[in-house]
């Protein structure tokens, strides 16, 4: 995805010397235009991002084969097969691009246009997310690594043939964004499984760091805020359409909560605590007996973490990761603080950039994923509707996202109580 590490600090920061150039204050999607250029891949960036992004994906899958015998995981609702994964992959990119007649008509095409053979016959029937059950995808009759391997290269030797002649502009590279995208995001995806199936990911690009000790609260005046992309560049549907919203002033933590602020909690007793868990919350501790964070363990006095499929001593300077949405309001009601909403984070990461800290780990808020006024699906029909379903809005980016995919007004959304992803917490003044 991009240039790294995630965890050095502010997302962008501002052009000013752009602005002084130029004689007027820039929106701030133009500034983020003149520094976030994966939105705005041209032919060129494009051509060389795919293959780095395939590249990753390749070198985790082959750590997978090294752990798991016969790549066989368990049947569980936040894991799929390794190699559907990496079929998956491929198969996305091909049938939005090499297979897709109207390639060039961007979010206007029709999903329903009829495709072209791939490289695989019956593949449909194998890697389509949208029509293969997730239960079912452990009895499919997959192509093995070597197989699938091939079928990649095959499809992103094609891609790149129709990238080369493309031209250049948002409509005709749309699909060529999406796919990277797309499979920045498996990537990621496939370094919190690997951390749930105890497969060691020792690449320093996908590592937490340390964050610094907290700073205060950054103090926000509120007023008017445009929430969501406008403008060129490539946008998923859900961040359009761009529309005002009005804060009233806040104040916020200008990082992601470490684990020296989450563990007082967990040892005051606060999961044994119903008074502060929602009713949520409650009924989620009462289904999983949970006594603490996902991966971490009480060895005598010291805490513990579970990573590269062993047991290690915890960094309490490292943000506190792997929390459901329930532990961010427990802790928060706990520590007299609150979640954010999603408009309050998107205008700290515009507005103060040289102070608000963002991409150590995704962030939870208490906005529920929903769409944006004017909302219209785009072609990949089952990116965003289907979820509107009163999950909320995660922020931000963690360690193990792609540079790329670092957008300051991108919207992640899990069901509450997922916490196999890299997912901590910051919180406002109440």
């Amino acid at each position: 995805s991009r240039v790294r590490p995630a965890c050095s600090g502010p997302a962008i920061s501002f052009d000013a010397a752009a602005e002084a150039a130029n004689g007027q204050k820039m929106s701030p999607d133009t500034r983020i235009h003149s520094e976030a250029g994966p939105r705005y891949l041209d032919r060129e960036a494009l051509a060389r991002a795919l293959p780095a992004s395939r590249a990753d994906t390749l070198t985790t899958f082959a750590l997978f084969e090294q752990v798991l015998p016969q790549l066989v995981v368990p049947q569980r609702a936040e894991l799929n097969p390794p190699l559907w994964e990496l079929g998956h992959i491929g198969w996305f990119q091909e049938w939005w691009l090499a297979r897709n007649p109207q390639r060039l008509l961007g979010a206007a095409a029709d999903p329903l246009v009829a495709r072209t053979l791939g490289v695989r016959a019956g593949a449909d029937a194998l890697y389509n997310s949208s029509a293969v059950p997730h239960d079912s995808r452990w009895a499919l009759p997959l192509p093995d690594a070597a197989a699938t391997r091939a079928d990649l290269a095959a499809q992103l030797s094609r891609t790149l043939e129709l990238l080369a002649d493309a031209p250049q502009g948002d409509d005709a590279l749309y699909f060529y964004r999406w796919s990277l995208f797309h499979e920045d995001m498996h990537h990621e995806a496939a370094v919190y499984m690997a951390q749930g199936l105890g497969v060691p990911i020792t690449d320093p690009r996908w590592q937490p760091a340390p964050l610094p000790p907290p700073a205060g609260d950054l103090a926000l005046a509120g007023g008017p805020h445009r929430l969501g992309h406008a403008g060129a560049g490539f946008a998923f549907d859900n961040e359009l359409a761009a529309h005002d919203t009005h804060l009233a002033p806040f104040r916020i933590d200008q990082q992601a909560r470490r684990w020296a602020a989450f563990l007082p909690f967990v040892e005051a007793g606060g999961y044994a605590e119903p008074r502060w868990w929602t009713a949520a919350g409650r009924a989620w501790l009462a289904q999983t007996q949970a006594a603490a964070p996902r991966y971490l363990r009480r060895s005598g006095r010291a805490w513990q973490q579970w990573r590269h499929g062993r047991w290690t001593d915890l960094d309490p300077a490292l943000p506190a990761c792997h929390l459901t949405q329930h532990e961010a309001l427990a802790w928060c009601a706990w520590a007299g603080r609150r979640l954010p909403t999603e408009a309050e984070w998107e205008a700290a990461a515009l507005q103060r950039p040289e102070a608000f800290r963002w991409g150590d780990v995704w962030e939870w808020t208490a906005s529920t994923f929903a769409p944006y006024p004017g909302f219209r699906p785009h072609p990949y029909r089952d990116y965003s509707a289907p979820w509107f379903d009163g999950r909320p809005v995660l922020r931000g980016a963690s360690f193990a996202t792609q540079p790329r995919m670092r957008w300051p007004r991108y919207r992640n959304y899990f069901p509450a109580e997922r916490n196999d992803i890299f997912a901590g917490l910051r919180s406002c003044a109440p």
